[in-house]
């Protein structure tokens, strides 16, 4: 993502300018918690999709029983 320390460093301050020393522990919490939110979402979305695909396999059984039946 960075080319070097250099870029990170320059990057860093540019924030501390704008931001100011006193802002950044509140930038910090808000970005954390919004990680933190993306990846719960993330997994919910993740696990209900193999829901989704478990009922479909089993709807399909079940309609493979009843065409033999």
């Amino acid at each position: 993502m960075f080319g070097g320390p250099w870029e990170l460093l320059i990057v860093l301050a540019v924030v501390i300018i704008i931001f100011g020393v006193g802002k950044l522990p509140e930038l910090g919490s808000g970005l954390g918690e919004g990680i933190k939110n993306f990846k719960k979402s993330y997994r919910e979305a993740k696990s209900l999709d193999v829901t989704v695909e478990d009922t479909s396999e089993v709807s399909k059984s079940e309609s493979d029983e009843a065409k033999n039946s």
